[in-house]
């Protein structure tokens, strides 16, 4: 068995609903969770904070963050860091897949 996982293209790895969201784990283990999330356009989710610290970069698409008060307006390429606990919400302007990575 390997000790590495490689994916050429993570936006091949989930289908963007037509209404909604999606997800999918890549990755799972005792020291990080990788997830893989699709978002219609016009889908969003509402302000939440996670109890872990996360990084998300978005892959494709754009979406407007609210960060801890903060509006940011994110596109291919962002990359965002939080503390745990950080309020945020996401809205995705047109069908958006973002990397999230979940620090343990």
């Amino acid at each position: 068995m390997a000790n590495y996982e490689a994916i050429e293209d993570l936006r091949t790895q989930l289908e963007i609903p037509n209404d909604g969201t999606v997800s999918r784990t890549i990755h799972d283990d005792k020291r990080v969770k990788v997830v893989l999330l699709g978002m219609a356009g016009g889908q969003e989710m509402s302000r939440h904070s996670a109890e872990l610290p996360v990084m998300v970069q978005v892959l494709q698409g754009q979406v407007r963050c609210s960060l801890d008060g903060d509006e940011r307006e994110l596109s291919i390429g962002s990359w965002v860091f939080m503390e745990a606990n950080v309020p945020h919400s996401v809205y995705a302007r047109e069908n958006a897949i973002l990397l999230l990575t979940l620090l343990r």
